[in-house]
C-alpha cells in the first residue's frame, strides 16, 4: 500500500512542524560539523582557513611577494568563497599570523596583529598587510598538479579546492580548536621534526604501536616556552585514547633577590597573571611579596618580576603556591576529534591519525605523479609530431603555403593526429632553425627518462613509499626547528594554606546575643565594654589565634566554622552570622569556641545529657553547618572547653540550684549525638520545664569554679567542690541561698 501524497498549498509541500524542525536541525548540525568547526585530517584546515590561504595564493601573495592590505584578502575570501562575516574571517586570518598562537604561522603580517597580552588587540584590516609565509608552501606547493578535487564555490561562478595537498601533517603541527554541535575538537601543536620522525617510523614499520610512535612524538610543543609537566605515562595515554589533558607551567629564574617569570603557558596573558597576583596581595594572601612589575618589551615578550620581602622567603614554596592559584600553571584539554578520509568525524589515536594521513599523502603523491606522467607523455607526443615536421620541413612548408586545409593534409600525409597537426601549425618561424632538431631530441631523451622514472615509482609500492619519505625528510630539513616546550617531570603544585599565609596573632572573638560576630586583636580586650547595637549585648567571648578555626553552635545543635582572620574587625559592630552561614529558620547562635583540632569540649543540652568531643568535629566548610548535638526537646548549652580529659571534672548546675561535679572520664567521647545523662532531674519537673540544666563547665584538677548570679559572685575552690562531688547522673547538692538562679559559670 503506497503512502498517500501530502497535500500541497499553492505549490508548496506541507509537512509536520516536528519533522521539519528535526530535519532542519540535523542539516544545520552536519553543516557546522563538516563545513565550519572541525578540521579535515588531510590538510588540517577548517574551510575558512583553507579559503584564506587559497585566496592569498591566487592574489600572488607568496612568501617572496610584496604584502597587500588584509582587507583585500578578506574581500576576496568572503566575495568569492566564504559568504560570512568579514570580522570573523579577518580574525581567522590574524590567528594564522600570530607567532604566539600558531606554532608554525602560515601568514606573515605587517602592522598590529595583537600581542600575548591581548591577542585580540589587532588593528583593523584596513591598516594591516599580510602575505603567506614560506611554510605555507608545504600546503599549497602541489595545488596545481592534479592533486585535489575542485568544487564550485557558493554561487557556482568559480572553482575552489576541496582540500589542499599538504606535504606535512599540518593538523598536528599547528593544532586547532573547534566547537560543533554535540562535539568539539582540541588538538595541541607539535614539533615538526618529531612528527616527521614518527611518520617515517610508521612508514618503515606499519605494525608500530602508539607507544613506539611516542618515542618520537614525546608530547605537544606549544609556541610559548612553558614547561609541560604532564607525566610521560599520561601523555602516552592521551595519544593512545585520543583524549585527555596536558598541564603546562611557566618558567622562572632568580635574579639576585627577585623572581623573574620568562615564559607563560599557551594563551595566558601577562596582564592576567599580574591581576591574579595583585588580587592575592590586596587580600593579604601573599605576605612574602613586596612588589610586582611587568618589564615585558619587544626583546623580552614576557618578563614579570616578583619582589620578595626578604631573602629568607622560600622561593620554591612561593612559586608552588602561585602555580596552584594562578594561570602560571594551566591545564589544556586534548580531544583528537577529526574529520577522517571517509568524511566522518571520529576521535583518533596517534597511530590511526598518522596511518590515515600517510594514506592521504600516498594518494596525493600518486595523483601528482600521474598528472606529471600525463603531461610528459603528452609533451613527448607533441615532440614526436614536431620532429616529423623537421625531417620533412620543405614538404610541410609547401603544404601550409598551397593547401586550403593544411591541417587535414598534414594529418593524412604524415600520419599525425589532430593535436600534433595543430601544434605544428602553431609553431613559430624562429623555432625552425637547424639547432632546434637537436633541442627536440635532447628534450625527448630527458622526458623519456622522467617518464620511465615516474612509471617505475607508480608501479612499485616501495618506491612510492621512498618518494614520500624523501619528501618528508626534505621538508623537515627546510622547516624543522628545536622543541620550544621542554618536557619536565615536576611534582604537583600545592597551594599554601591560609593559615600559613596569615601571621599568627592573638585575637579575641566576640559573639553577641543576637548573633553578631567580630574579632579584636589581642587578649586584653574587655568584651563587655565594647559597643553593641540597640537591644544587643555580649553573649560570649573566647581567646585564640588569628590562624585558628572559630566554631559556632546554634540552638538546634548544628555547628559552623570560619577562619579567625576572616572575621570582621571589632572596631565596628561586626557582621551577623546569619549572613555568613545558613542556619535553620528560627535558630539562634548560643556559643563560640576557638581551639586546635585535638582540643576537647563538653557539649550538653538543658535536658541534662552530654558528651565529650574533639574540636575538629565542630569544623567544616559547609555553609549549612553540620549536625553535632541532638538536644531533643531541650536547649543547647554553650560548649565548655576541657583542659585535661583525664583529670578534669564536669560541673553541671540546674535551675533549682543543684550542682554536681564528677570526673570527666565518666562521660563518653563522641563525634556527634545526644550523649549520656549528666545530672539527675526529677522527670516530672523536667517534663514540665520547672527544672533544667542552665550552666555547664569543666574545671581542671586543682582549679576553681566561679558562679555568677545577678551582681553576686561565688568562687568555689577545688576543696569546696568536693562537697558537690558525686557520680554521673546523681542529684548533686544545693548551692548556698542566693545562688539558686545562676546566670553563668567560669571554670579555671
Amino acid at each position: 500500500m503506497t503512502e498517500p501524497a501530502r497535500p500541497t498549498f499553492h505549490g508548496f509541500e506541507q509537512i509536520p512542524l516536528r519533522e521539519y524542525a528535526e530535519r532542519a536541525y540535523l542539516d544545520y548540525s552536519m553543516y557546522v560539523v563538516l563545513d565550519r568547526a572541525l578540521p579535515f585530517l588531510g590538510d588540517g584546515l577548517k574551510p575558512v582557513q583553507r579559503r584564506i590561504i587559497y585566496a592569498m595564493s591566487e592574489l600572488g601573495l607568496g612568501a617572496g611577494a610584496k604584502p597587500k592590505k588584509s582587507a583585500r584578502t578578506v574581500g576576496d575570501v568572503i566575495g568569492k568563497f566564504h559568504p560570512h562575516g568579514d570580522s570573523a574571517c579577518y580574525e581567522a586570518l590574524v590567528l594564522m599570523a600570530q607567532p604566539f598562537s600558531y606554532r608554525y604561522p602560515l601568514i606573515e603580517g605587517q602592522g598590529n596583529f595583537g600581542s600575548t597580552d591581548d591577542p585580540k588587540s589587532f588593528a583593523a584590516m584596513r591598516y594591516t598587510e599580510s602575505k603567506l609565509t614560506p611554510i605555507a608552501e608545504v600546503l599549497l606547493g602541489e595545488l596545481g598538479q592534479g592533486t585535489v578535487d575542485w568544487v564550485p564555490n557558493f554561487d557556482g561562478t568559480l572553482q575552489e579546492p576541496s582540500w589542499v595537498p599538504a606535504r606535512l601533517p599540518h593538523l598536528l603541527l599547528n593544532g586547532t580548536m573547534g566547537i560543533a554541535v554535540g562535539m568539539s575538537t582540541d588538538i595541541p601543536p607539535h614539533n615538526l621534526n618529531e612528527v616527521v620522525s614518527a611518520a617515517i617510523r610508521l612508514l618503515d614499520d606499519p605494525d608500530a604501536s602508539v607507544r613506539d610512535l611516542c618515542e618520537h612524538v614525546r608530547g605537544p610543543d606549544y609556541p610559548t616556552g612553558a614547561e609541560i609537566i604532564t607525566p610521560a605515562a599520561d601523555l602516552i595515554n592521551i595519544y593512545e585514547t585520543g583524549g585527555g589533558s596536558v598541564r603546562a607551567r611557566a618558567t622562572w629564574t632568580r635574579e639576585n633577590l627577585n623572581i623573574v617569570i620568562t615564559n607563560l603557558p599557551y594563551q595566558v596573558s601577562p596582564s592576567k597573571i599580574m591581576e591574579q597576583v595583585a588580587q592575592q596581595m590586596r587580600a593579604k594572601k601573599l605576605p612574602w611579596l613586596e612588589d610586582l612589575r611587568d618589564e615585558s618589551d619587544h626583546e623580552n615578550p614576557v618578563r614579570l618580576v616578583l619582589v620578595p620581602r626578604s631573602n629568607r622567603v622560600d622561593f620554591d614554596g612561593l612559586m608552588g603556591h602561585l602555580f596552584a592559584t594562578t594561570d602560571l600553571e594551566k591545564s589544556f584539554r586534548v580531544n583528537f576529534n577529526i574529520i577522517g578520509l571517509d568524511g566522518r568525524p571520529q576521535v583518533k589515536n596517534l597511530k590511526t591519525f598518522l596511518t590515515e594521513w600517510l594514506e592521504f599523502r600516498n594518494t596525493t603523491v600518486a595523483r601528482r605523479l600521474r598528472h606529471r606522467l600525463d603531461r610528459v607523455e603528452r609533451r613527448l607526443h607533441m615532440l614526436q609530431g614536431l620532429l616529423v615536421a623537421f625531417l620533412n620541413l620543405d614538404e610541410v612548408i609547401r603544404i601550409i603555403r598551397t593547401e586550403d586545409e593544411p591541417k587535414a593534409v598534414l594529418m593524412e600525409r604524415f600520419g599525425l593526429d589532430d593535436d600534433q597537426a595543430e601544434y605544428i601549425l602553431e609553431t613559430k618561424l624562429k623555432q625552425l632553425a637547424r639547432l632546434e632538431e637537436m633541442k627536440i631530441r635532447g628534450e625527448q631523451d630527458e622526458l623519456a627518462k622522467e617518464r620511465d622514472k615516474i612509471q617505475s615509482i607508480l608501479e612499485s609500492k616501495a618506491k612510492l613509499k621512498k618518494q614520500v619519505k624523501d619528501e618528508l625528510l626534505a621538508d623537515a630539513r627546510k622547516f624543522g626547528d628545536a622543541r620550544r616546550s621542554p618536557l619536565v617531570q615536576r611534582d604537583a603544585a600545592q597551594a599554601i594554606s591560609e593559615n600559613e599565609l596569615v601571621p599568627s596573632e592573638p585575637v579575641t572573638v566576640v559573639l553577641s546575643k543576637k548573633g553578631w560576630i567580630r574579632s579584636a586583636k589581642g587578649h586584653d580586650v574587655e568584651a563587655g565594654a565594647l559597643s553593641y547595637r540597640d537591644g544587643d549585648g555580649l553573649l560570649q567571648a573566647v581567646k585564640g589565634r588569628s590562624t585558628q578555626q572559630v566554631a559556632f553552635l546554634d540552638s538546634t545543635g548544628r555547628s559552623y566554622s570560619a577562619l579567625a582572620h576572616t572575621l570582621p574587625s571589632a572596631r565596628g559592630n561586626g557582621d551577623p552570622l546569619s549572613g555568613r552561614f545558613s542556619p535553620p529558620a528560627g535558630a539562634s547562635f548560643v556559643g563560640v569556641a576557638v581551639a586546635e583540632n585535638e582540643a576537647r569540649y563538653v557539649l550538653a543540652s538543658s535536658y541534662g545529657y552530654g558528651f565529650v568531643t574533639k574540636f575538629e568535629n565542630f569544623t567544616g566548610r559547609n555553609k549549612a553547618g553540620k549536625v553535632l548535638l541532638n538536644p531533643g526537646d531541650g536547649d543547647v548549652l554553650p560548649p565548655a572547653p576541657v583542659t585535661d580529659a583525664k583529670t578534669d571534672w564536669v560541673v553541671s548546675i540546674t535551675s533549682a540550684g543543684h550542682l554536681l561535679a564528677f570526673p570527666l572520664t565518666q562521660l563518653p567521647e563522641l563525634d556527634k549525638g545526644k550523649g549520656n545523662k549528666l545530672i539527675q532531674i526529677p522527670p516530672a519537673k523536667l517534663k514540665s520545664g520547672d527544672e533544667k540544666v542552665i550552666a555547664l563547665a569543666s574545671v581542671r584538677n586543682g582549679g576553681e569554679l566561679t558562679v555568677y548570679s545577678g551582681k553576686q559572685k561565688l568562687v568555689l575552690s577545688w576543696r569546696d567542690l568536693q562537697a558537690y562531688e558525686g557520680t554521673r547522673a546523681s542529684r548533686g547538692n544545693l548551692l548556698p541561698r542566693g545562688f539558686t538562679k545562676v546566670d553563668r559559670v567560669e571554670g579555671t
